[in-house]
């Protein structure tokens, strides 16, 4: 199982990627800051980032405002 967000279980497969969670937890906005075990993700590795069975993600979405 990953943890996504200290609340969200989802099922972990081998070759699990960052993209692979966020599109299980249903993410679609663009501007997401990931975090696995408290180390950053950039956005460029999402797709090569391998999420292991037991690890806890954190998905923020990035808002702007004024």
């Amino acid at each position: 199982m990953i943890r996504v967000n200290d609340r969200v279980e989802i099922s972990w497969h081998a070759g699990m990627t960052v993209e692979d969670v966020l599109r299980a937890c249903g993410f679609t906005y663009p501007l997401v800051v990931v975090s696995i075990n408290g180390h950053v993700v950039s956005r460029e590795a999402y797709e090569k980032s391998v999420v292991e069975d037991g690890d806890e993600v954190k998905a923020l979405h990035l808002v702007a405002g004024g």
